[in-house]
């Protein structure tokens, strides 16, 4: 079995953090969705909370951007385009059916590439497009008394609250299938043992040589 160190310390930090802020703002904002009661956090509360936790999730992201863009992390989010649509095609055949009937895993993790061309396209999306887009929107609603009284027609606060609970629920979404594709490594914990250590072991003996990253 080949062991690669993939996930530097920073990395680790940075997702673990977010996904704990990102936990926090699901429950935030059910609480606040809900008006609180039950199990829910009271209204007031949720929303310094949940305002808090934004803003620490805006400074992680910008961090993230940041050390892609100053590590070698940042090759792994470079999409090839040769053979790109092939590559596509085969993965999407391995999550739909391959996957069920036992088939090898078509792609092996390397040092060059830790993702793929599914994994790519959807980091890419929520990275760069659901992300930031969740971020201005949810900045707007915490300034929300600057808008203009309308856009596009409509209710500024009313669009930019229906706005930002779109890309909340999108980014829920992602996050789910995002823990199922977690158990489809070598073992149910393999993927999740390498964000905690930092190395993805493998069967596979062609997944590359071992390497210790020094970002």
């Amino acid at each position: 079995m080949s062991a690669l160190y993939l996930y530097s310390r920073w990395l680790r930090a940075w997702h673990w953090i977010n996904a704990l802020l990102f936990l926090v703002l699901m429950y935030t904002g059910a609480s606040m969705h809900f008006g609180g009661g039950g199990w829910l956090m009271p209204f007031d509360l949720a929303v310094t909370v949940h305002n808090t936790a934004g803003i620490l999730l805006t400074l992680g992201w910008i961090g993230f951007v940041v050390g892609n863009l100053t590590t070698e992390n940042g090759r792994h989010y470079r999409i090839h385009l040769s053979g790109f649509v092939d590559r596509l095609i085969v993965q999407g055949r391995y999550y739909a059916q391959g996957i069920f009937r036992n088939e090898p895993h078509p792609f092996h993790v390397s040092v060059g590439m830790k993702f793929n061309t599914l994994q790519q396209l959807s980091y890419l999306g929520v990275m760069f497009g659901l992300m930031p887009l969740l971020i201005l929107s949810g900045w707007a609603f915490l300034f929300s008394v600057s808008l203009p009284e309308t856009l596009l027609g409509l209710p500024s606060v009313w669009l930019v609250a229906m706005a930002h609970l779109t890309l909340a629920y999108l980014l829920v979404l992602f996050l789910l299938v995002h823990m199922y594709i977690i158990t489809t490594g070598a073992t149910v914990t393999t993927n999740l043992r390498a964000m905690i250590t930092g190395w993805h072991r493998e069967d596979d003996p062609s997944s590359g040589q071992t390497e210790e990253a020094k970002s």
